[in-house]
């Protein structure tokens, strides 16, 4: 499983109008998931994404965890895109969405996360604070 965790300031997913997640100051999460993704590698990364120290102390260093801070997750297989070969993307990489969609649900539920709708054209608007972009990995069962 791969994660695009973003700090932002406010951030808002949007299907056909209506607005599904909307957050304040918190954590931005984009998921992937891959073939060989099981409930540990997804247990594994949301708690990953969970101590992941992105916040800024009372120093002003990136110290602190995430902690009652809101997340708001958006599936996202894009992150799987392979661009080796030309200019169009392939996807094999990536999991069927019936593998995909219990694993998004259970990470969201893991992290008491806001989110978009699994598998929907989505409007997804943020504000980057910092900007500070991380990307987050586990592996698959077997690597």
């Amino acid at each position: 499983m791969r994660a695009l965790v973003q700090r932002v300031s406010r951030a808002a997913v949007r299907v056909d109008g209506r607005t599904t997640g909307e957050i304040g100051p918190g954590l931005v999460v984009l998921l992937g998931v891959t073939h060989g993704d099981d409930t540990t590698s997804c247990d594994r990364l949301a708690q990953k994404v969970g101590a992941l120290r992105v916040f800024p102390d009372a120093d002003g260093r990136m110290n602190e965890p995430v902690g009652e801070r809101p997340v708001l997750c958006v599936s996202q297989f894009t992150l799987y895109a392979d661009t080796s070969k030309g200019t169009r993307p392939s996807y094999v990489a990536a999991a069927r969405p019936e593998v995909a969609e219990p694993l998004y649900e259970r990470f969201c539920a893991a992290l008491d996360a806001q989110r978009g709708v699994f598998g929907a054209h989505m409007e997804v608007e943020l504000v980057n604070d910092g900007p500070v972009t991380v990307m987050v990995e586990v592996p698959p069962r077997g690597d």
